[in-house]
């Protein structure tokens, strides 16, 4: 995504932030897309639907993923600095899941404007409100290393828990870590996770559905409290239920401020499998 001519310190994240559509532009925020392979075709992820990545993963093709070269946050950083910033933050997913985040400090350090790159310890929605507050932080006048520290702190007080149908995605993805321990009895069991210490963990084992999406509100509530949060809701192939929820959520959580509702991208299909519903609670700083 590119980014109109700026001053200042500009905010640099990756595609796997699934901020809604137009907020990142409005908060300029730009984006590098991560690749992913279906069926051994690679493609940046914005070049491919959540439908398509959806559909293979139901039919169990091959689907793989990629972090950006670092030539392409390179190009990035340029064109960032030629419009007019004088210092990028740059915030992208967990360093434990991916390498883009050493991808981004190779490119840093040959970058034509100081780049500090944040390892945010997370994925999704996580990231992306961490982008926006770094974003935020910028717009208000706040120095490179003040933004970065906003965003890291947002990251480190927001907690993101999460719903899938089966491990089985996971497990070939190679992102399950410590939730490999519910492998060996989760055949009949529908599986909560969690980030923790920027890796995929384990933490309740619940039977039904039915019962893991109840008690998957239950920990979002007792999580949130009587803080003001903002939400983000997410989803693969799981719109009405992501929905029910958020406006379940909406009536229980008065300290709530924003909740943002959306489908992950491919990246995150790719590894949690149709049906995946999850929430991040980010308290407001």
């Amino acid at each position: 995504m590119g980014s109109a001519r700026r001053t200042g310190v500009a905010v640099i994240t990756d595609s796997t932030a699934y901020l809604p559509p137009g907020l990142a532009e409005r908060h300029g925020v730009t984006i590098v897309p991560l690749q992913i392979a279906v069926g051994g075709t690679v493609r940046d992820e914005n070049d491919i639907t959540t439908a398509e990545a959806a559909q293979a993963l139901r039919e169990w093709r091959p689907v793989t993923t990629s972090r950006p070269a670092p030539e392409r946050f390179a190009d990035t950083y340029r064109s960032v600095g030629e419009s007019g910033a004088s210092a990028i933050v740059s915030v992208h997913l967990s360093a434990e899941m991916s390498g883009t985040v050493e991808a981004a400090r190779l490119a840093a350090a040959s970058a034509p404007v100081p780049v500090q790159v944040v390892d945010s310890g997370t994925i999704g929605l996580g990231l992306g409100l961490s982008a926006l507050t770094a974003a935020a932080a910028a717009l208000r006048g706040a120095s490179a290393s003040e933004a970065a520290s906003a965003a890291l702190r947002r990251a480190d007080e927001s907690r993101s828990l999460f719903y899938v149908d089966t491990l089985e995605h996971l497990r070939r993805g190679g992102r399950i870590g410590a939730a490999a321990t519910l492998l060996g009895s989760a055949l009949m069991m529908k599986p909560l996770l969690g980030i923790e210490d920027g890796r995929i963990a384990p933490l309740e084992k619940v039977r039904t559905s039915a019962r893991a999406l109840a008690r998957l509100e239950e920990l979002v509530v007792a999580e949130a409290g009587d803080r003001r949060v903002d939400l983000g809701v997410q989803h693969l192939a799981a719109a009405s239920r992501a929905e029910a929820l958020a406006a379940r959520l909406r009536a229980r959580l008065p300290g709530v401020e924003d909740i943002y509702v959306g489908e992950v991208g491919p990246v995150i299909g790719a590894h949690v499998g149709p049906g995946m519903l999850g929430v991040v609670v980010a308290p407001q700083l």
